[in-house]
């Protein structure tokens, strides 16, 4: 039986009299054609035919490039295309996909991502031997907008197996990127799509805090799906407007029902530390490089209402005076 839930899309089941396959690959898309090739690329190498894998790019109305031509080219009639009729957001796009996908397990991958060789059938082994998983992930590599290696995920454990204590080590913090992770439809058809409270940050989180929270997650130790860090994400709108530390507040708001346990509380204070320590030491201090001080600006305010522990005052204290400091330099130039 489903779970209904007004913030959450409905994914409804695939009808009785269709033919599944074992698996969709589903691949969101908007003003991204150009990594589309090597996402597509990356797929078509490992497919195992249209009985077993479904393949469907959804593309979010992209006014930049044509992602249609992509499929068409690579594609050759193997990959089906779907084209919002407007543009709907990230959130919506990426229920669509779930919605329109068909298969079994359901890979939701960014048209920016990438798989290494093995990806479904190492992650499909996982399924086959512990049928009562919800989710199987693998580590992943995490790569530039040249496709050039930058580091490596940390290993979660030894060998390849179900994860234990999951559900409290991924509350306290991201630790799966999209491309790496597979979910049975069954999980999104009786738990929800993506929460449409949360505008631009973290909804893959909060969709794996919740899949912790109802079934055991299968890991794969081997490096097998490649996750694209493009610099303008880091100062995009949803970072500069300080949406991003807002919807991690909601987050960590809504996720206290996940977590029953007696610690609770003591992993949503970790979880504000965490985030505030990383956003403190890596994300403002770019920004105030690059000179986008009103940005800065706007995530030391959030993250005051974010966490109030000591050590992020002091933090924010110091970036303040520091943003202070560049602001009256900039005065000085002008004048």
């Amino acid at each position: 039986m489903s779970e209904q839930h007004e913030y959450r899309a409905i994914i409804p089941l695939v009808p009785e009299d269709s033919r599944r396959p074992l698996w969709s690959v589903m691949i969101p898309t908007y003003n991204c054609a150009d990594y589309l090739r090597e996402t597509l690329t990356s797929v078509l190498a490992q497919d195992p035919g249209p009985e077993v894998m479904h393949i469907e790019v959804v593309d979010d109305h992209s006014t930049q490039d044509d992602p249609a031509a992509v499929v068409k080219e690579l594609g050759r009639g193997r990959v089906n295309f779907y084209r919002q009729p407007k543009n709907v957001g990230s959130i919506r796009n990426f229920n669509t996909c779930l919605q329109r996908s068909r298969g079994h397990l359901i890979h939701l991958l960014h048209g920016d991502d990438c798989v290494r060789d093995g990806f479904y059938h190492k992650l499909q082994r996982g399924f086959e031997e512990n049928p009562e998983i919800g989710a199987a992930f693998c580590r992943y590599i995490y790569i530039d907008e040249h496709s050039h290696w930058q580091h490596i995920s940390w290993l979660e454990q030894p060998e390849s197996g179900v994860l234990d204590n999951w559900l409290e080590r991924i509350a306290v913090q991201q630790r799966i990127q999209p491309p790496s992770m597979v979910v049975q439809r069954s999980v999104y058809e009786k738990h929800g799509g993506f929460d449409s409270r949360i505008c631009c940050c973290a909804e893959d989180w909060e969709m794996w805090l919740r899949i912790a929270s109802h079934y055991q997650i299968w890991y794969e130790t081997e490096p097998l799906a490649l996750y694209r860090i493009q610099s303008k994400s880091l100062t995009g709108r949803c970072a500069r407007t300080g949406q991003n530390i807002r919807d991690l507040r909601k987050i960590i708001e809504f996720s206290q029902s996940y977590l029953r346990t007696p610690i609770a509380s003591q992993l949503t204070h970790q979880a504000r530390e965490n985030f505030a320590r990383y956003y403190l030491k890596e994300l403002v201090p770019k920004m105030i490089s690059e000179g986008d001080l009103v940005a800065a600006t706007n995530q030391l305010r959030e993250l005051l209402n974010f966490s109030h522990s000591l050590t992020t005052i002091k933090r924010v204290t110091y970036l303040a005076l520091l943003i202070g400091n560049h602001w009256i330099t900039k005065r000085n130039d002008i004048v």
